[in-house]
């Protein structure tokens, strides 16, 4: 039936006649959508037109104004018809019995109505305390009687709101995020509210606010496809429940799928929550601007005032190679080019998430479109970005939804797309699959210093319901995916397979522990025997943990988590074994003993810097060759004598000169026969934050003033510090020290964990000084945020700590560290 043809059915204006036309609408399947929603506003203001005609008959200084939804010509099957009797109060007795003549048909066919008569100068007056009021006004449509009366009350409306937006906005923003916290978000909702939930129709309406405020607009992509897509599913509900309702309840959910023509009720959550994101972020984005536009203007005066006018230029502070922060966000520095710099995306993302900061928009945009893609496998530092992107705790989310809201991430994985907004239809699970696993590499960072491995915790967490986009058992399949997935981002072959091994097992502690018994020595050993190691065995128990409290809080309890860690303790005896063996010394190089016998010679330390490299990946018969090796930084060789206060002397001056230390060891040398003296070796990887290395004879010079006393390192430091203060970004987890008093037979080995950071290990190095205790050697690794490193430290006749002083050692570095 044409549009014609429906109105001819209501030409009387008569209740009769609209209903049957209104009812023949909205059973023509083939006009669902935004045309419906279209014709049902057309009809209805040819109905109401006729009904104010012949009742306004005469009647002059009147008009019938749609405001609202009804305003936008937008009316779902069960909307509201939102309406506005306007008049200038020449006659208000006329304009009364106009409005009964008005009302009453509405009500009389069950109809909601929200309705209100007023003069122009009462619809101001009250638009100005009420906020929704003054929301709904601003779509005002004239519907019939004097134009000139509804578009005076438009452009005073307008001009008003514009007027008022740098106090209504918060306002607006304030009733955004109270409403979101009454009705949750949109996007994870296995019965949302498409109106009131974040991320719903409600948002979308703001956004069209902030938009007539002139203050900032909305990111335009996908909006409007994504607001006509709730509207959609609204209109199906409304059909199938024959109710004016805005909640997707389970029940109707397949019955609102097939009236969309959809294949089931996952598709219809799937395309609810895609919509429902890109509102969200929109929204993220839009009062990210208002609330910058709002401090600028409240700065601007008294900037002027100082600097006799001008505009001031907004000042940028570097974050990492090629990232800087502006204006409170974290955008490309001028000199950055993504289309040569594969690695900009993660470097950005993870500069982000360690300060604290949102990525901006036009960043974000401008990296989607010219980043060029990652060569397989990633390069180091590609996958290093990753695990503190992953670690940086919960400003990861906003990151990686800015990340996701241009496509950013499923280019970087591909394998993400199948668990991108898929929903979970079980009552424990509070989050999508995609969200759920953001969430839980966001709790296992808090679990980093358990485990020796921390890059391996949060990749595994990323990772271990990557199956649940597959057929079958999502953790067979997990395990196959996530063994190509690491390989892509470039770990090694043993590496690769303790991953796939933790995402296949990643529900055997938690399903074992509750479900088996625990005194069976059979259920201990095959348990074992699955996961193969102590260190896989750590790992496996900090990601069941981070999985189950990144569920929801049905998911784990004291009782659970007693019954895990008494499992694991049962499997940790099986595993245990005989202590291991000490390693034996490494073999000294022609380079090292060179270095070393010049220190001996000059008396000072002696230095070399290279870069390093490592061999690509092993490959197939029937593959070439990957090319050339990746970089992976620069390897510093330091020979000094040995003496006191090496270590904190040579981490100090790296951190004066803004070198991030991957790798670190230390360790007395062997000399050649006839050599008289004893030498430290330094073996260190060593990555420039930003710009580039400095000289090596530079690093010499300062680093012998450190070792004679004459440069104040730590006062150095300190200045910096002073004068650059760390932002306020990842809450990180405390530091953890631990002695292993059986790792070796020669020296006891401290081991610590904690968030790297510029001078950390001269921290270290100064507290071990400072104790007395001399270094026998250290092993320093850096993996993404997180710093792991042991070391073996004798008392000063070079045997083992004992007991007592050894956790005095601890528990004083642990202190020093949380100080």
């Amino acid at each position: 039936m044409t549009s014609t043809n429906v109105r001819k059915d209501a030409e009387d204006s008569g209740p009769s006649g609209y209903a049957a036309a209104r009812l023949r609408l909205l059973t023509e399947g083939v006009r669902s959508g935004p045309p419906r929603r279209a014709a049902l506003a057309e009809l209805t203001d040819d109905w109401l037109t006729g009904l104010f005609t012949a009742g306004a008959e005469g009647l002059r200084g009147v008009s019938l104004v749609a405001v609202g939804g009804y305003g936008r010509g937008e009316l779902s099957p069960r909307s509201d018809l939102d309406l506005l009797l306007l008049h200038d109060g020449s006659d208000s007795a006329a304009v009364a019995a106009l409005a009964d003549r008005l009302w009453y048909p509405v009500w009389d066919l069950g109809l909601a109505l929200d309705h209100s008569v007023r003069t122009q100068s009462e619809a101001r007056k009250v638009s100005g305390e009420d906020l929704k009021v003054q929301l709904g006004l601003l779509d005002a449509r004239h519907l019939a009687g004097d134009l000139g009366l509804t578009a005076g009350l438009r452009t005073a409306v307008l001009a008003d709101w514009r007027n008022q937006a740098p106090k209504r906005l918060p306002e607006l923003q304030e009733l955004c995020a109270e409403r979101a916290e009454r009705q949750g978000e949109l996007q994870y909702l296995l019965e949302p509210d498409l109106k009131e939930a974040r991320g719903g129709l409600r948002d979308a309406t703001a956004l069209r606010a902030v938009a007539a405020s002139w203050l900032a607009d909305a990111p335009r992509e996908g909006l409007t496809d994504a607001r006509r897509r709730l509207l959609d599913v609204r209109d199906a509900l409304h059909l199938t429940t024959g109710r004016a309702t805005d909640r997707l309840a389970l029940q109707e959910q397949d019955q609102v799928a097939a009236e969309l023509g959809l294949l089931d009720a996952d598709t219809l959550l799937r395309q609810v929550y895609e919509a429902a994101r890109v509102v969200s972020y929109a929204s993220d984005v839009t009062w990210r601007e208002v609330g910058r536009v709002l401090r600028s203007r409240a700065v601007r005066p008294r900037l002027r005032a100082m600097l006799g006018g001008g505009k001031p230029v907004a000042e940028r502070s570097p974050l990492a190679e090629g990232v800087v922060e502006q204006d409170g966000e974290v955008v490309l520095a001028r000199a950055a080019r993504p289309d040569r710099d594969p690695v900009l995306p993660l470097r950005a993302a993870a500069a982000a998430a360690q300060a604290g900061l949102p990525l901006s928009l036009h960043a974000v945009r401008r990296m989607a479109v010219a980043a060029r893609p990652l060569p397989t496998p990633w390069p180091a530092e590609a996958r290093e970005q990753l695990v503190t992107l992953l670690g940086s705790g919960r400003p990861t989310i906003e990151v990686w939804e800015a990340l996701e809201a241009e496509g950013l991430i499923t280019h970087l994985l591909p394998d993400w797309e199948r668990v991108r907004c898929r929903p979970q239809r079980n009552a424990v699970h509070i989050w999508t699959v995609d969200r759920h696993l953001i969430e839980t590499a966001v709790r296992a960072s808090e679990f980093t210093r358990r485990v020796s491995r921390p890059d391996l915790l949060l990749v595994s967490a990323l990772l271990h319901d990557i199956g649940k986009g597959w057929p079958g058992d999502h953790s067979v399949a997990g395990e196959i995916i996530a063994k190509d997935v690491a390989a892509r981002i470039g770990f090694d072959r043993a590496d690769v397979a303790v991953l796939a091994t933790l995402v296949r097992h990643h529900l055997l502690l938690i399903d074992t522990a509750t479900r088996r018994d625990l005194e069976d020595p059979a259920t201990v050993r095959s348990v074992a025997e699955a996961v193969g190691s102590q260190s896989t065995l750590e790992l496996l128990h900090a990601l069941t943990e981070s999985d189950a409290l990144a569920t929801g809080p049905a998911a784990w309890s004291t009782w659970r988590g007693s019954l895990v860690a008494d499992l694991v303790k049962r499997v940790a005896a099986v595993l245990s074994g005989d202590a291991p063996e000490e390693p034996e010394a490494a073999a000294t190089t022609a380079e090292q003993e060179r270095l070393a016998i010049e220190a001996i010679a000059t008396g000072g330390p002696v230095l070399s810097l290279r870069a390093q490299t490592e061999p690509p990946a092993e490959a197939s018969a029937e593959e070439e060759p990957s090319g050339d090796p990746e970089p992976l930084g620069v390897e510093l060789l330091i020979a000094v004598p040995d003496q006191p206060g090496v270590l904190p002397a040579v981490a100090g001056v790296l951190a004066m000169h803004r070198l991030t230390v991957r790798t670190a060891e230390l360790r007395a040398l062997e000399l050649p026969d006839g050599v008289e003296g004893a030498v430290l070796l330094l073996d260190w990887r060593v990555a420039a934050e930003y710009g580039s290395l400095p000289q090596a004879a530079r690093l010499r010079a300062d680093l012998v003033r450190a070792l004679d006393g004459s440069l104040d390192i730590a006062g150095r430091l300190a200045e910096r510090d002073a004068a650059y203060p760390r932002r306020r970004g990842v809450v990180a987890p405390p530091a953890r020290v631990t002695v292993h008093p059986t790792a070796s037979r020669l020296a006891t080995v401290i081991e610590v964990r904690a968030q790297d950071a510029p001078g950390l290990l001269h921290r270290i190095g100064q507290a071990l000084e400072d104790a007395g205790v001399r270094m026998r050697s250290m092993h320093v690794s850096t993996l993404g945020s997180n710093a792991v490193d042991a070391f073996y430290v004798t008392t000063a006749k070079g045997a083992p700590l004992p007991g007592d002083e050894a956790s005095l050692v601890a528990r004083k570095l642990e202190e020093m560290l949380r100080g």
